[in-house]
């Protein structure tokens, strides 16, 4: 690690007058504390808003008033293809080209409809993996699959614990977990980053062992998609889903996103659950029987696009295209370093950071392990003005989103627990 930080505010100052994303801090709404914004280290739960959004409302909705069902062909941003409008600027930010991205309900919807796509379980080729402590969204939408296909959750699911007091997973377990189920395994369904520890898996590396025994690959992207830049189709990932209110601030219950490679995408006879809008657009509105998906991600579309739901992620997703995933990975790496540095100058906080040392194994979050009072020293955080989150049994979870936190916001978190614990 190149950089040298120190204690001092001048260091924070300096960093934020250096830094050529730090204009982006005026585009969001901050709650407010005292007058004053509060330090908001809560984007891998919540984004901010952007201040452009009422206005992106009130577009649609003068559409609607004034065009009513010809907002669907006529208007600023006709919505017959409004989720069209936010494929590009995914598929930039995940790797992949824009027909292998499409937007659509919601996270958990999306896993179920995916996994029912390419979960194929035969007599010889049924076995499941995943990280042991995933969130539980993702832990019952497996069980319930496997429960839909009759087979025994107990028997069917391998989870991969960390081993030797570790507190994150090492990349030879999850290596020998897939070589050990070898012919049995027939898809590794993980988080790209773990909500709790904070670590970023290697998604590459996973990828092709499991694919070489035959497996399918696919990615909950909750915490990575605008947190840390992938290649999903380079890596050959068979599949991906993720939430758009986390690092992507697209607003409470935003539209979910979806990667399907262009391998299944374009294969019209891929297995999935049909709707119109995942129909053939030239024989969509002749309203007769037979499924003919479009071969592309969208294929997997079911519903109408949900415009209001999706207007938050698009006026969002300008703020991407202005920044640079990239770019923003660059900041989060060096904003999150400070952050730890900082946090190592407080010997009266008995804490242990279990999130990875190393910044390319984690994206913009640290998670705290305290092992005792966690709870209360997260409520004394938020009383001084701090937004973090807590999970039981101990761990409050910090994230420093570079779209919209500065040097002098991490400076000023570490002067209130230097002062006040």
């Amino acid at each position: 690690m190149s950089e040298i930080f120190d204690t001092s505010i001048a260091f924070a100052k300096a960093a934020d007058a250096a830094d050529t994303l730090a204009y982006l801090k005026d585009a969001f709404y901050f709650p407010q504390h005292n007058g004053k914004n509060a330090i908001y280290f809560c984007g891998n739960s919540l984004g901010l808003q952007p201040i452009k959004l009422q206005t992106a409302f009130e577009i649609e909705l003068t559409t609607w008033r004034e065009k009513a069902v010809g907002g669907y062909f006529g208007g600023t941003n006709p919505w017959l293809k409004y989720h069209e409008f936010l494929q590009p600027s995914l598929a930039k930010i995940v790797g992949a080209s824009t027909s292998e991205i499409t937007v659509m309900n919601s996270l958990t919807v999306n896993l179920h409809l995916l996994m029912l796509s390419f979960y194929q379980p035969t007599k010889e080729r049924f076995k499941i993996i995943m990280e042991s402590g995933a969130f539980p969204s993702d832990q019952y939408a497996v069980e319930t699959l496997v429960k839909h296909f009759g087979l025994d959750p107990t028997t069917t699911i391998i989870e991969i614990a960390p081993n030797n007091g570790n507190k994150h997973l090492i990349e030879a377990d999850i290596l020998e977990a897939i070589a050990n189920a070898g012919t049995a395994l027939a898809m590794v369904i993980m988080g790209g980053i773990h909500y709790y520890t904070g670590q970023l898996y290697p998604m590459q590396t996973i990828t092709k062992a499991a694919q070489q025994v035959g497996a399918v690959v696919g990615f909950d992207l909750a915490h990575v998609v605008g947190n840390v830049p992938v290649a999903l189709h380079d890596w050959n990932v068979d599949f991906a889903v993720w939430c758009s209110y986390k690092y992507l601030n697209a607003g409470p219950g935003a539209v979910g996103g979806v990667f399907v490679h262009e391998k299944w995408a374009t294969n019209t006879n891929t297995p999935r659950l049909g709707g119109w809008w995942g129909n053939d657009e030239a024989t969509r509105f002749k309203m007769e029987k037979g499924f003919l998906p479009k071969p592309n991600a969208s294929g997997w579309n079911i519903s109408t696009t949900q415009v209001f739901n999706c207007i938050g992620l698009k006026t969002s997703l300008e703020l991407f295209d202005e920044a640079g995933i990239e770019n923003l990975r660059k900041k989060s790496i060096s904003l999150t370093n400070y952050l730890a540095f900082l946090m190592q100058q407080l010997p009266n906080l008995s804490f242990e950071i279990i999130t990875p040392s190393n910044p390319h194994q984690r994206g913009a979050q640290l998670s705290l392990y305290f092992k005792e009072n966690a709870k209360a020293i997260h409520n004394k955080m938020i009383e001084n003005g701090i937004i973090v989150d807590f999970r039981e049994p101990g761990v409050i979870r910090l994230a420093p989103a570079p779209m919209y936190c500065s040097y002098l916001d991490v400076y000023q978190f570490y002067c209130i627990l230097r002062d006040n614990f």
